[in-house]
This record gives structure tokens, C-alpha cells and sequence, in this order.
């Protein structure tokens, strides 16, 4: 094995990083009434946008696909190899085609092309060369050119990739834009990792409810309100009226003030020393808003009101951390 130079090996991969980079910015000045259209065709598709592509080429359209599904522009990848042989069933009228390759000659795809226009399928293709015989045929081409590979040999496809995906990218993000795409609707493509938890949970489904939750009367002296504090494990208990509704809080900040002013915690009410302008969310509050409610006010517990003010429950950040929103 041959002694690496770092400082040869850094350079080399700045030199890759800088034609990749380069290759992306030069797409800005290819972007116009091309994209426009492309991005009209999807919007008006009623079916799937079914992409493909082939080797390189091909991995880039799978990843385009998939953006494209999570994003809400409904998508799945076809293997044009597999297409020639039962594959293109897949495809019907209602869909719009998207072809993925660099030279716009892959024989794959320019085979299957006259079965897509049979079909009077709208296809889009992202290519290198506009003169291809795919870019030719299709309603319109995004031109996706490098100007060099970032291999050295101008062989391996590495910034016409790269700028194939970035073009595929801005495609999906743009048309996610105009579809009014929500960060709830994005949630629902993805309920099952974290991220599904923080934007599809609401306080709700975090939240104690009944006796996990600390509250005392205004009356209460501040002794047994440390009690319930201690008992449900909360750094903090609602001050609640006859009828639950929340006039308060009373929180450590509150017994360290309590505690500098010599307040006798035996007899003292709690009320006369409690907090009566405290933050409340509602159940149907995403747990990712009361998140950022928390952070602003740096606290780290809040209650549970309903539209009347009455206490229904609390969390605390120990919660959020169960539930994964944190």
C-alpha cells in the first residue's frame, strides 16, 4: 500500500467538492420556462410520476422518486431494463414519465419510448445533451450538463450526478411549494421515525392526566404544595380554584424567592406567593409547538387547560423525551 500524502489527499477532494459545487451552481443559468413546464405537467398529473433510469443514472432516479413520494407529489421508480419485459404495465395513462440520464441515449429508455408514447404519456426527461434522442423526444427536457466529471479520468459519473439529483431535488421542493405541501402532510409520510413524533403528536398524547397531575388550592400553605410537588415528581403544582380552573402556578423559582424572603412555608397560603401569569397549552397543541413554547420561556414543565381554563393535564420535558419529541 502506498504512502498517502495528506496533504494530496485533501486537495484532491476540495478539487472534487468544488466541481461538484460548480456543477450545481451551473445549473442556475439552464433554469427556465423548461422548468416551468415540467413542473406544470406534474402539478396536472392525476396519476404517478413514474421515474426511471439506468446504472448511475438509475440510483439518482430512485432517490428522485422517493423525494418526490415524501414530498407530496405521489411517485415510484420503474427499471427500464424490467419495463421491456412486464415492467411498463405499471405505467398508465394518468401518469407522467420522468427519465433520468445523461447522455439521453441510454438504449433501455430510447427501447421503451415509442410504448410511452403509445400510451400518450407526458415525459420529462433530465439529460446532459438537449440534442439526445430522449431530450428530443420528450415535452420537455431539463438540461442537467457538467461541463467535466470530478473523476479525474472524465469517465465515472460524479458531478453529472450530482447535478441530476440537485435538479431532481428542486423539482420535488418546488412543486411541494406550489401543492401548499404542510409540515403535517410530510409527517404522514414518515410516521414512523422521530420526526413523525414531533409533528404528528399533539400534547395530548404526551400528556399526565388525573392524580399525575400536581395541583393544590390557592389556600394550601406552601409546605403541602411542596408535597404534591414531590409526590407527582413535577418541578412545579397548578393553583387551581373550586372549579379547576387554573389561576397559577407555583414552581422551585417560586420557593427559592419564597425562601430569600424568610416566608414561614408552614403557614403561608401558597397563593400569596405564586406565579399567576403562567403559560398553558391546549390538548390539541402539537407537542412540537409546546416544544418551542418551553424553549422560548426557558421552562421546563407546562399545564393543561381546556378553552374554559380548567386544568385537564400537564408534561414536563421528561415527557417529551418518552414520547421522542426531544
Amino acid at each position: 500500500m502506498n504512502k498517502l500524502d495528506p496533504d494530496i489527499v485533501i486537495e484532491r477532494a476540495k478539487d472534487v467538492l468544488d466541481i461538484e459545487a460548480s456543477a450545481v451552481r451551473g445549473l442556475l443559468l439552464s433554469l427556465g420556462d423548461d422548468f416551468v413546464k415540467a413542473c406544470e405537467i406534474c402539478l396536472s398529473c392525476r396519476g404517478r410520476i413514474v421515474v426511471t433510469g439506468m446504472g448511475k443514472s438509475g440510483h439518482i432516479a430512485g432517490k428522485i422518486a422517493a423525494t418526490l413520494a415524501s414530498t407530496g407529489s405521489p411517485a415510484f421508480f420503474v427499471h427500464p431494463g424490467e419495463a421491456s419485459h412486464g415492467d411498463l404495465g405499471m405505467i398508465t395513462p394518468d401518469d407522467v414519465v420522468l427519465a433520468v440520464s445523461n447522455s439521453g441515449d441510454t438504449p433501455e429508455i430510447v427501447l421503451i419510448l415509442p410504448l410511452i408514447k403509445r400510451l400518450s404519456v407526458p415525459l420529462i426527461t433530465l439529460t446532459g445533451r438537449p440534442e439526445s434522442t430522449l431530450a428530443q423526444a420528450a415535452a420537455v427536457n431539463l438540461n442537467t450538463g457538467v461541463d467535466k466529471e470530478a473523476c479525474p479520468l472524465n469517465l465515472a459519473p460524479t458531478a453529472s450526478t450530482t447535478a441530476t439529483l440537485a435538479m431532481g431535488d428542486a423539482l420535488a421542493v418546488t412543486l411541494l411549494e406550489c401543492r401548499g405541501f404542510t409540515e403535517e402532510d410530510f409527517a404522514r409520510s414518515h410516521p414512523g421515525g422521530s420526526l413523525g413524533r414531533k409533528l404528528l403528536l399533539h400534547v395530548a398524547d404526551v400528556m399526565r392526566t388525573g392524580d399525575r397531575v400536581p395541583s393544590v388550592r390557592p389556600d394550601t400553605p406552601i409546605i403541602e404544595g411542596l408535597f404534591e410537588m414531590t409526590r407527582t415528581g413535577f418541578g412545579m403544582t397548578a393553583i387551581v380554584d373550586d372549579d379547576s380552573i387554573v389561576i397559577g402556578v407555583f414552581t422551585d423559582g417560586d420557593l427559592r424567592r419564597a425562601i430569600d424572603a424568610d416566608t414561614d412555608l408552614q403557614n403561608t397560603a401558597i397563593g400569596t406567593v405564586m406565579t399567576t401569569e403562567c403559560k398553558t397549552v391546549r390538548e390539541d397543541t402539537l407537542a412540537a409547538e409546546a416544544v418551542r413554547l418551553m424553549e422560548d420561556y426557558s421552562i421546563t414543565a407546562l399545564l393543561v387547560a381546556n378553552k374554559s381554563n380548567r386544568l385537564v393535564g400537564a408534561f414536563n420535558i421528561h415527557d417529551l423525551m418518552h414520547a421522542g419529541v426531544v
